[in-house]
């Protein structure tokens, strides 16, 4: 959609085409983010992750599935966004603590699954830095598919974009 304001029951429009391409690039940006921490907490600093041995070694199947999966997490929460921007009031709010909270129990989880403390603490500081990415981009992201309103929600007067 290209027009803004209120929609269909009153429901907010939303520029759905910036939004998911916004969403696909985060989730690009995220799978980049888990490579890179996982290269860094593996071939760098010889940390071991919550896999088994030979599975983390680049373009291994655990990496792959483990970039794989934060993709798909960023395009949930795309689709999460998607459902929040034009139905709820603060939306934006709603979608950071939504994310946020699950930040925490991506980063909490390690801890839990009974493997080595070094290990455990490399993997919850790669899911923190993933989570954080997905967090801060998509946020963003839902501030430009919504052009007509500024910081704090409240739509500038004739309804243009503020700065």
């Amino acid at each position: 959609m290209t027009e803004y304001g209120l929609g269909v029951g009153g429901a907010r429009r939303v520029n759905t085409v910036r939004l998911w391409a916004g969403g696909l690039a985060t989730a690009v940006v995220a799978a980049l983010v888990i490579l890179a921490g996982t290269l860094l907490a593996k071939g760098v600093l010889g940390a071991s992750l919550l896999a088994p041995g030979e599975s983390w070694r680049f373009g291994g199947a655990g990496m792959a599935a483990y970039a794989a999966l934060a993709a798909l997490g960023a395009l949930a929460a795309t689709g999460l966004l998607q459902l929040l921007l034009p139905n709820t009031p603060r939306p934006l709010h709603f979608f950071c603590w939504i994310v946020g909270l699950t930040v925490v129990v991506a980063t909490v989880t390690p801890f839990t699954q009974g493997g080595p403390p070094a290990a455990a603490i490399a993997t919850s500081l790669i899911n923190l830095a993933a989570g954080t990415t997905i967090l801060s981009l998509l946020s963003k992201v839902g501030s430009a598919a919504r052009p007509g309103e500024r910081r704090g929600g409240h739509a500038e007067p004739g309804g243009r974009p503020g700065n």
